[in-house]
């Protein structure tokens, strides 16, 4: 299987095409950037097609992430993954950036608790935190660093991304055994890729992963039924992730 991954979520413009067999992508690039996501993702995305034997012909998925993030960010990417897709004939999946970026310290494996986090601004962070098999321990959310440090527990506790500063001096000034593996403020897109190749259509939906509650709740319908089947269906990704490494 051949997979084209996508991520306009963060401070970046990323894609790459991936064989499920391969060590290494046939072609990636990534460019770091706060805006403009919109005018460098179909060029960066040819630039990196044009490196591909068969082009977009050969491609069997499309994997884009799907938040949390900018929500502009996030659209655009949908967009064109979405339109890749459908002129391919491809399968399409999202991928949670935050399972991404907790991904390279599940497989290499820690004995406490991953989190990865994402600034989310005024003293709150987005955060999951995962088990060392990649077993998912706290769902997506928006919490306050109080807030998310109770939720993790007493640690030790391992951070990645751009939330991982605010975490951590939380976890110090209460004691609580922390490392920042890395501040990085966007995944690692081959790791988004190999997630993407992991993951399952039916149940990693090429859809915006909105973290604030709506206003209005369909009957029968949780707030929070989106986030944790998300969060389920990441774990899973990254076990068999785990496992294949």
């Amino acid at each position: 299987m051949r997979i084209l991954a996508i991520d306009t979520a963060l401070p970046a413009v990323s894609a790459c095409v991936l064989d499920h067999d391969a060590a290494e992508p046939i072609a990636a690039e990534t460019m770091e950037m706060e805006r403009g996501h919109a005018e460098a993702l179909l060029p960066l995305i040819k630039r990196v097609m044009s490196k591909v034997e068969g082009g977009f012909a050969s491609l069997d998925r499309v994997a884009v992430t799907v938040g949390p993030g900018s929500f502009t960010g996030i659209r655009i990417g949908l967009a064109a993954g979405q339109a890749i897709a459908l002129a391919c004939k491809a399968e399409i999946v999202g991928v949670s950036t935050l399972a991404a970026l907790a991904a390279p310290l599940i497989l290499d494996p820690f004995d406490g608790v991953v989190a990865a986090t994402i600034d989310a601004r005024h003293g709150k962070v987005y955060i999951a935190a995962f088990g060392p098999d990649g077993r998912p321990l706290l769902t997506p959310r928006r919490m306050n660093a109080l807030e998310a440090l109770r939720a993790l527990g007493t640690g030790p506790l391992l951070l990645i991304g751009s939330g991982a500063p605010l975490l951590a001096k939380e976890a110090r000034a209460r004691g609580v055994p922390v490392k920042i593996a890395s501040e990085q403020s966007a995944p690692d897109i081959a790791l988004v890729a190999r997630l993407g190749l992991a993951a399952q259509p039916e149940t990693a939906p090429a859809r915006p992963l909105y973290l604030k509650e709506p206003d209005v709740t369909a009957p029968g319908t949780r707030p929070d039924a989106q986030k944790d089947a998300a969060t389920h269906d990441a774990g899973d990704a990254l076990a068999t992730a785990s496992a294949q490494a």
